[in-house]
């Protein structure tokens, strides 16, 4: 496939982002990594990417306040939410919001590299590319 995928992981998590990031990049993607939800803004304004993995619970932005202004900046881009919350209604809140996956966290590398791939591929259609 010759296109490098953009992920921008945002979790206030250091050791779960920086190590996630490690991982996207050994498979091939350009991945960024923000501490919060503010940060991940700024990095979108600055430069577009393909996909966002996206905490809920952060300190200061929450994945839920920073998901519409992540639309805001790019009506496509694909929200891949990571939670190790489980709730429904917030689950329900963020897909209604935007969000294209809602995952519980630890979740299988793998299986998270097909969510990014059908995720990126629905964002190169809706883009018509």
């Amino acid at each position: 496939m010759g296109e490098v995928i953009k992920v921008l992981v945002c979790d206030d998590e250091e050791r779960f982002r920086n190590t996630l990031g490690k991982l996207l990049a050994s498979h091939g993607m350009t991945a960024t990594i923000a501490g919060s939800g503010a940060e991940a803004l700024e990095i979108l304004r600055r430069e577009p990417h393909d996909i966002v993995l996206l905490d809920v619970k952060m300190p200061g932005m929450s994945g839920q306040q920073t998901l519409p202004e992540i639309k805001k900046i790019d009506p496509d881009i694909e929200v891949i939410i990571l939670t190790g919350h489980a709730s429904v209604d917030i689950a329900a809140e963020m897909m209604a919001h935007g969000g294209s996956d809602y995952l519980l966290k630890p979740y299988p590398m793998e299986d998270l590299l097909g969510i990014i791939h059908i995720a990126y591929d629905r964002r190169k259609t809706a883009k018509g590319i």
